[in-house]
Parts: structure tokens; sequence; C-alpha cells
């Protein structure tokens, strides 16, 4: 079992605000791109293509995506490459399913104008097609006002998903400065969908910062929606309340209360309590 910095758990709700706590989820080290990922299969696709070797560029693309999960840069290159094949072979239906899953991915992207007609006329017909459909969004969200020592709570909301493929998530963080990147891994929902995570209290003597971005992930571990990224993070600023000085704690204030306390109560039994020393008594003389 991997030894974890108790202050990178993750608490995970499994329903929307008010339900039921999920399970407690340890941070792993996160990895790497180049030990999660490999595009060399779409390369090969990409450079037949260009060469006209339709035929083996299908064979490679097709060879990509069955040897494992792709990044979402990958995803996004396979899917353009397959409908620029489909399009050069005049297979409009093929080329326009590709077409779609890419913008689906990525919404703003452009084909090149250098490519054949026969690419780019589909495109742009997908891409017109789709408009009024609207791209996946997911977004994470906090309270403001967050501080060091207190539990950090994030939502992580599906707001669109047209292509229902925001199946799961890994939410990556780290303390500012940090080389290091954890992560955990959170299900999501269906649209409207809301989850709650909690990061714990942060132990710190000044204020720090926690970066944190998000990848999203369909049933097969495609990369198909990013949050943020390593390079350019979101920050949750946490502030720093200094304890009070040891005068104003609670156990001191509390001994000097009762020791004002029992100063009091002797004073007023002194002053109006305790039998006096002497008693003024007047002798009665007999007629």
């Amino acid at each position: 079992m991997r030894n974890v910095d108790p202050a990178l758990w993750l608490v995970a709700l499994a329903a929307c605000h008010g339900g039921d706590r999920g399970t407690l989820l340890a941070l792993r080290p996160a990895c790497t791109d180049t030990q999660s990922w490999d595009g060399a299969k779409i390369a090969a696709g990409k450079q037949a293509l260009g060469e006209l070797k339709v035929d083996e560029a299908k064979q490679a693309l097709d060879a990509a995506e069955q040897s494992g999960p792709l990044a979402h840069e990958s995803n996004i290159q396979l899917w353009e490459q397959r409908g620029i094949a489909a399009a050069y072979i005049d297979d409009e239906p093929a080329a326009t399913t590709a077409f779609d899953m890419l913008l689906a991915l990525d919404p703003a992207h452009f084909l090149s104008y250098t490519l054949s007609p026969k690419a780019t006329f589909v495109f742009e017909k997908v891409r017109d097609q789709i408009k009024s459909r609207g791209a996946p969004e997911l977004e994470l969200n906090w309270p403001r006002g967050q501080k060091v020592g207190d539990p950090v709570p994030l939502d992580v909301d599906v707001i669109a998903d047209p292509k229902l493929f925001l199946d799961h998530a890994t939410l990556f963080v780290r303390t500012r400065g940090d080389l290091a990147w954890r992560a955990a891994d959170v299900s999501l929902g269906h649209v409207g969908t809301e989850r709650r995570l909690v990061l714990p209290a942060v132990a710190a003597d000044k204020p720090v910062s926690l970066e944190v971005y998000l990848r999203a992930y369909d049933p097969k571990g495609n990369e198909v929606f990013d949050w943020a990224d390593a390079r350019r993070p979101r920050e949750i600023a946490l502030r720093y309340d200094p304890p009070p000085p040891w005068y104003r704690k609670w156990w001191v204030i509390a001994i000097a209360g009762s020791v004002v306390a029992l100063g009091t109560g002797v004073t007023v039994y002194e002053l109006t309590l305790k039998p006096p020393d002497k008693i003024n008594a007047g002798a009665m003389v007999a007629p």
C-alpha cells in the first residue's frame, strides 16, 4: 500500500448536496502522459494518409483505437484522421460520424485549408449541423473565502454532455510550489448531476494556494474533456488566520474567569456576609 500524505485525502460524496457520504479516496501519484498514452499509431496513420495510402492509414488508426485509452489530444487527432480518410474515399456517412465526434471533443477545431475539398466540405457541413447541439461542458466550483485549517469543498457539475461520453474524471491537486501532482478518481453522473469532493484541511503557518485541474473520460478510458490543465491550473486561495495569543485561549480565559469569580465572592463575603469581630451593645442599669 502506498504511503499517502494525510493532508492529501479526498472525500467524494456519492450524491448531491445533502446525500450520504461516498468512499474516502486516497490520492495516488499522478501518471505522466508518457506513462499513460502512446500516439505512435496515430502518427503512422497520419503519415500514410498524407501519402494517400488510405487503406494503410485506416489500419493504423483502427489499431490506435484498439490499443488502449487515448489522451485528449490523441483522441482529437484520431477522429480528425478518421474523418479525412473516410472523406477521401467518398464515404460521407463515416466521415460525418468521425467529424461529429471530433467537434464534440474540440468544438473550436478547424481543418487545415491545404486538405482536399472532399474533407473540408464534409467537415464544414457537420459544423453547421451541430451548432444548435452545444458542446460538452463540465465545471468545478468551490465557495470563496477558504482558509488554512478548514476542509475545502469542491463541486463537480455536469452541465452539458451531448455525446453522453462524460463517464468519470480524475482530479489533480497539489500545493502551489510542489513539483508532484496527486490524483483521485470520481464517477460522473448525467447532465444536471453534481458531485461534491472535499479536500481535507491543509496544515500551514502562512497563506497557501491549492492548484487543481480535472480530466474527464468516456467509459473506455479515453480522455474526452479537460478542465484547466497542468500548465494552467486553477488556484484555490487559502487565507491564514493566526491562532490567538496564549492569554486569549479559552482555557486561560476560563481560569482567569474562575479566579475573578472567586475573588469577587470573597469580597462580597467580607463586606456583607462575614460576622463582625465586635458586637455593639449597651448595658442596661436597673433602677
